[in-house]
């Protein structure tokens, strides 16, 4: 009997030994599922936080885009083929037939014809001569006589005489030493005045808004890109229309009006 108790016993001590072994190998186990666990919650708390950065990202981008469309409904024509109020593309008029106009360039010199090359025209600026009584020929005469004289620098690609007639002075698709720091991306058109008030005639009037017309739809140009040496550098040029701020907003609306009234479609609108 004592025998058989000590084996017994013997027996329970080896037991005990192979259950506490168990034990440990469990408490690994679960130790492992633990880590396993909280790495899964990690990934997962990361993977919503990014969630939550891209969705706010998506959020400002929506609202930036929002706010950056133009949200005026007034608009102007454009020969480009834009509407001005909505920013897209829809069919537009343009006219196709310059005025009459005599071309009668100048010599190339540093003083009036660099032949410097325009890249783009960006605008039309309006000038008038400040010389009463004088005509379109004896203006271009003095731009011409500035490689001469070397009084100073000046000239323009067109000039407008009291009686509608027409001189191109220097090719659309180079420098005039007209509007100042505007010189590199803008066609001038200088306009000739019967008295100092420096208002128009009606045939100078009348080329001057078919001209700007033609212009507009030749280069793409809307009639906000219209502008007046004024406009550029405050010089009182042209006089009366800088004076008067809704004569030169008639002139303007008579562009348009001029463009409705005698263009046609552009190439592409539908």
């Amino acid at each position: 009997m004592v025998e058989y108790r000590e084996r017994d016993y013997g027996r329970n001590r080896q037991t005990g030994s192979r259950g506490a072994g168990r034990s440990s190998r469990d408490r690994a186990r679960i130790a492992a599922r633990r880590r396993r666990l909280r790495r899964r919650r990690r990934m997962m708390q990361i993977a919503m936080r990014i969630g939550m950065l891209a969705a706010a990202v998506f959020l400002i981008v929506l609202i930036a885009v929002k706010i950056g469309k133009p949200t005026s409904d007034r608009g102007t024509v454009s020969a480009a083929g834009l509407d001005e109020s909505k920013g897209t593309k829809g069919p537009t008029k343009v006219i196709q037939t310059p005025p009459d106009y005599d071309v009668q360039l100048l010599t190339i010199n540093e003083y009036s014809r660099p032949g410097t090359a325009i890249d783009e025209v960006n605008g039309i600026v309006v000038h008038y001569t400040a010389n009463p009584g004088t005509t379109a020929m004896q203006n271009r005469s003095y731009f011409e006589g500035l490689k001469d004289s070397h009084d100073t620098s000046a000239s323009s690609h067109f000039i407008i005489g009291m009686d509608g007639e027409l001189v191109q002075c220097i090719p659309c698709n180079e420098v005039a030493y007209a509007s100042n720091d505007r010189n590199n991306d803008t066609i001038s058109v200088e306009c000739c005045i019967p008295d100092d008030t420096g208002k128009f005639t009606d045939d100078t009037y009348k080329t001057l808004v078919h001209l700007i017309a033609w212009l507009c739809g030749r280069y793409g140009l809307t009639t906000e890109q219209v502008i007046r040496h004024y406009d550029i550098t405050g010089k009182m040029c042209p006089k009366y229309y800088v004076e008067h701020e809704d004569a030169w907003d008639k002139l303007k609306r008579d562009v348009e009006q001029y463009i409705e009234d005698y263009g046609v479609l552009s190439e592409g609108a539908a």
